[in-house]
C-alpha cells in the first residue's frame, strides 16, 4: 500500500489510552487489587491491543509504550482517575461509550493499515485490526480471570470493529481507494455502528442456547 497514509494525531492516542486504561483500573480496583496491580491492569488494557500487534503479529520492533514516555503517566492518571472519580465515572458513562467507540474504530484502522503495509494478506490485516481495536480487554479478561467479554453474547463490539476494518482493507487494497479516504469512512462507518448498538441494544445472540 501506497502513500499517504491514514493518521491519528497525537493526542487521540494518548485520549484513547487513558479511556481504556480506566477501564482495567476500575477492573481492579473492584477486585480491591493494590497500587501495583491496578497500575498494570490498567497498562495492559490501555495498550495491550498494541502490544499484541508489534509484538505478536508484525513484529517490527518495539512496542509503541516503548518509543514514548507519556504513554506511563497516561496510565497513571487513568488510574488515579479511577481511584478518585466515585460515581463520576457512571455520570459520564456516555461521553467514555463515545471515546471508546472512536478508539475502537481509529485503532481498528490502524492495526489494519500497518498489517497491509507488511505485507500481510486482507484476511489477516482484518484480524490484527481487530485485535488492535479490542485486545486490551482481551486481555484484561483473561489476566481477572473472566471469560472474555467479546466472546459472550452482547452488544456488538468485536463485530462491530471487524466490520470497519473489513470495509478499510477492502476499499484499500481490493478497490484502490487512497487510506486517508478509507480511514475516514471506516471509522466514521464503526462508530456510528457502535453508537447505534449502544443506542438500540443491538445484541449478538449465542449460536446455541443452554437448556
Amino acid at each position: 500500500m501506497g502513500t499517504p497514509a491514514f493518521e491519528l494525531p497525537l493526542w487521540f492516542h494518548f485520549a484513547a489510552t487513558f479511556v481504556f486504561a480506566v477501564t482495567g483500573a476500575i477492573a481492579a480496583l473492584r477486585r480491591n487489587y493494590d497500587v501495583v496491580g491496578v497500575f498494570c491492569l490498567a497498562l495492559v488494557t490501555g495498550l495491550g491491543g498494541g502490544l499484541l500487534r508489534d509484538g505478536l503479529f508484525l513484529q517490527t520492533g518495539p512496542p509503541l509504550l516503548l518509543m514514548d514516555w507519556r504513554y506511563v503517566p497516561t496510565v497513571a492518571a487513568a488510574c488515579a482517575f479511577g481511584r478518585w472519580s466515585g460515581r463520576l465515572h457512571d455520570r459520564l458513562g456516555l461521553v467514555f461509550d463515545v471515546l471508546d467507540a472512536l478508539g475502537l474504530a481509529a485503532y481498528g484502522v490502524i492495526g489494519s493499515q500497518l498489517s497491509l503495509q507488511a505485507g500481510l494478506s486482507a484476511p489477516a490485516a482484518v484480524l490484527v485490526g481487530v485485535v488492535n481495536a479490542a485486545g486490551g480487554g482481551l486481555l484484561r479478561d483473561i489476566i481477572v480471570r473472566e471469560e472474555p467479554l467479546i466472546f459472550r453474547a452482547g452488544q456488538f463490539y468485536a463485530l462491530a470493529a471487524a466490520a470497519g476494518c473489513t470495509v478499510f482493507v477492502t476499499l484499500v487494497a481490493r478497490l484502490g481507494v487512497s487510506a486517508p479516504v478509507a480511514g475516514i469512512l471506516s471509522v466514521a462507518g464503526t462508530f456510528l455502528f457502535r453508537m447505534a448498538a449502544i443506542q438500540y441494544d443491538w445484541r449478538t445472540s449465542p449460536l446455541r442456547r443452554g437448556r
